[in-house]
């Protein structure tokens, strides 16, 4: 008997699956069909499903996310944390400057640009924290409590997120040799049924988390986008302008996630790290500079020293409405992001060692985060505590002008209109990096892990992340995005907790020497071939 040829399924891993495709398609239809019939209804909807998860599971948001942050942890200073994220002799693809341009960008560029400002000044007005604290707001002691609040939502919780579903996914794709998928994340534990329906259910739950997170992100930086484009060009600030805006960035960042990862994406990443410190060296130089300096490390540290009883506390008032438009809402964001940002991560972080790749993904990009939080809500901050103030009620009326708003209040009269229109351009950068991600992770996924899909996926998924984005705008714009987002988030935490499990238990199998199958089973064909991931290369 001749030795059995070992082929790759085109069908399958260069394609789509048949039914992901449909299902995935139909999803998405479905969605933006109910919204756009019927918006009043829909949002109802969509208000009562976040009231919901507000009310009954917001310690179930708190305690999953601070598990996997003391779980990453505990990986990193394990036994496992020498192994490599490839075969033994590899080096990382990307140096380490293009990598973390492609982090940053991919995962928190859009959203740092919004909230920077508008958040440090929310909480500078009041919140739970001061209140238990005896603080008053609008002091200098509040401004300290804002920034703290503020670093906690985009620190090291949300972060860990990011960097478990990484590694969980270039873990068993390099080491391992399974396809680059969410499913092949729970191989030690479903063993060949990640080929089957219950691997389609999960890739699925991934695709509608990575829609809606990406959707979410998408609606906050056209809001700002199109409220830079009013300050400069008095563009009119309406869902119907952001509707046009959203369908020209969306075809942009089509044509990026077309280019692939090496070029479009890799080449934006890279210009939008520098833009943003052009923008940021502008404000640190022509704001209040020792303040902005002194802050970032009182800050820092006052964060790290109040980490843990952060992270656990939850609002004992049944009627308390922050901790679900603020904690709840960055958690969900986080987690539902967390199939996008993981699978961008594991695509980029070949070659390195887990050890590595924890402890640099864990402290370098919060740290920039934090460097950029520090100087862009500092400096609002500053104005409001000692300068001529009105940030405040820039934010009330509209926070997507606070950045605009404290740029002009800088006072460089010469350099307010090229910095604001830098911001803009920034803004619309961001937001292409973030769309052409989300659309080459999502067809990654329905195509088995194949690096490179086929351009016409890429087509396709970047106008229906465009056509999500949009609907929610018409749904309800903010609440509806914050709303999709803590939703989205429900399913994906659920596999969340079993990839931790599997990672683990994946690292004990390779040291007790088990080997994986990587061949979907199904029947042999008349030629006797059997099919394997395009991936995966078999010598003779």
């Amino acid at each position: 008997m001749q030795p059995k040829k070992m082929i790759a399924d085109k069908g399958l891993f260069h394609g789509a699956n048949p039914f992901m495709g449909i299902a995935s398609k139909a999803m998405v239809l479905a969605f933006v069909l109910f919204t756009i019939l019927n918006v009043d209804f829909a949002n109802g909807i969509y208000n009562d499903v976040k009231g919901w998860i507000q009310t009954t599971l917001s310690w179930y948001y708190i305690t999953v996310v601070t598990l996997v942050l003391f779980f990453s942890i505990w990986v990193a200073f394990s036994r496992f944390g020498s192994l490599r994220l490839g075969a033994d002799h590899e080096k990382p693809e990307f140096g380490f400057v293009t990598w973390f341009s492609m982090l940053f960008s991919c995962a928190i560029g859009t959203g740092i640009l919004f909230w920077s400002i508008a958040e440090p000044v929310f909480h500078f007005q009041g919140n739970p924290f001061m209140d238990m604290a005896g603080i008053t707001a609008g002091t200098a002691e509040a401004a300290q409590m804002a920034m703290r609040i503020t670093l906690f939502h985009w620190g090291l919780h949300g972060w860990a997120i990011y960097i478990i579903v990484g590694l969980t996914l270039a873990y068993f794709a390099y080491r391992r040799g399974l396809p680059l998928t969410v499913r092949s994340a729970l191989y030690p534990i479903l063993g060949d049924r990640i080929y089957g329906p219950i691997g389609h259910a999960v890739d699925l739950l991934a695709i509608f988390s990575t829609l809606f997170g990406t959707a979410t992100t998408l609606g906050l930086g056209v809001s700002q986008m199109n409220a830079g484009l009013n300050y400069l060009f008095d563009v009119e600030i309406s869902t119907t302008t952001q509707v046009i805006l959203i369908a020209i960035i969306s075809v942009i960042g089509t044509m990026s996630a077309v280019s692939g990862v090496e070029k479009g994406i890799k080449f934006l990443s890279i210009w939008n790290i520098r833009i943003s410190a052009i923008l940021i060296l502008f404000f640190l130089f022509a704001g209040p500079t020792v303040f902005l300096l002194g802050l970032f490390t009182t800050s820092v540290g006052d964060y790290m020293w109040n980490l843990i009883p952060m992270g656990l506390w939850t609002d004992p008032n049944p009627e308390g409405q922050w901790q679900g438009w603020w904690t709840m809402f960055y958690w969900g964001w986080w987690l539902s992001w967390g199939p996008l940002v993981g699978m961008f991560i594991a695509r980029i972080s070949r070659g390195r060692t887990i050890r590595q790749f924890l402890l640099t993904a864990l402290t370098i990009p919060p740290l920039g985060g934090f460097l950029w939080i520090v100087i862009f809500g500092g400096t609002a901050l500053h104005i409001e505590l000692y300068g001529a103030g009105g940030i405040v009620d820039a934010v009330n009326n509209d926070m997507t002008l606070a950045l605009y708003k404290t740029i002009e209040s800088i006072g460089v009269e010469a350099l307010t209109w090229p910095m604001a229109t830098l911001a803009t351009f920034m803004i619309i950068t961001w937001f292409v990096t973030s769309a052409d991600s989300g659309t080459l992770v999502i067809c990654t996924i329905l195509s088995m892990g194949n690096k490179n899909p086929p351009q016409r996926f890429r087509v396709i998924w970047g106008l229906g992340l465009g056509a999500v984005s949009a609907a929610l705008l018409l749904a309800g714009g903010l609440k509806a995005l914050q709303t999709a987002s803590v939703a989205a988030a429900l399913p994906f935490s659920v596999i969340l907790l079993f990839m931790c499990a599997s990672l683990v238990k994946g690292f004990n199998d390779e040291a007790n020497g088990v080997v994986y199958n990587l061949t979907p089973p199904q029947p042999e064909t008349e030629n006797d071939e059997v099919l394997v991931p395009a991936e995966v290369k078999i010598s003779s």
